[in-house]
């Protein structure tokens, strides 16, 4: 039987440091954050990975998204995650959301084609629009631009590991592969074993 053995992951290769480390919202579990945009095909490429990871995800981890607003374009679908997330629908049209810009190019760059998508996929239009413009949705999405800011995040895909281990430009097997060795040494800092 061949065993395969990885490597602790390397600061600065696998991984970097959040400097200053930022406090989590996540009690004593260990917090993942996805810095996401649906537009970007990295994002769209981890996405299955990420999903696939999210089923088996340990007990002592909870996994939060993030979507990202680098300019005034991305603010519309920062709108729709949060806005879809007020009527317990951001998981039911995660998928659909990527798929319609990385497949078929579906042209979601503002808020009447959002809403009409999102009508197609039966989530109600007068529901979203309300949801859309509330100031619950509007207070997430500038709390969405200022972790951004404070973990400095300079591109998407991009997972933030208990607030202090940001991994980036890997290739998705490697990307999970880095984050179950975080949670590891997270779980080490700690004093904890894996649940």
């Amino acid at each position: 039987f061949a065993t395969q053995v990885f490597a602790e992951p390397v600061a600065g290769k696998d991984y970097k440091l959040v400097e200053p480390a930022q406090n989590t919202n996540s009690g004593n579990k260990i917090e993942v954050l996805e810095f996401f945009f649906y537009g970007c095909s990295h994002c769209f490429h981890l996405h299955p990975e990420l999903t696939s990871w999210e089923r088996r995800m340990p007990k002592d981890v909870e996994l939060g998204l993030v979507p990202t607003v680098f300019n005034r374009n991305w603010e519309p679908m920062a709108y729709t995650y949060y806005a879809l997330e007020a009527l317990g629908k951001h998981r039911d049209l995660h998928h659909d959301l990527y798929d319609a810009w990385n497949v078929k190019n579906i042209d979601l760059g503002d808020e009447g084609k959002i809403t009409a998508f999102v009508a197609q996929h039966g989530v109600d239009r007068n529901k979203f629009s309300e949801a859309y413009h509330s100031f619950g949705v509007g207070s997430k999405v500038t709390r969405s631009k200022q972790l951004t800011q404070s973990f400095r995040i300079s591109g998407t895909p991009t997972l933030i590991v208990d607030g202090k281990y940001l991994i980036t430009g890997l290739q998705p097997a490697e990307s999970i592969r880095v984050l179950s060795q975080l949670l590891d040494k997270v779980r080490k800092e700690r004093g904890k074993s894996k649940p």
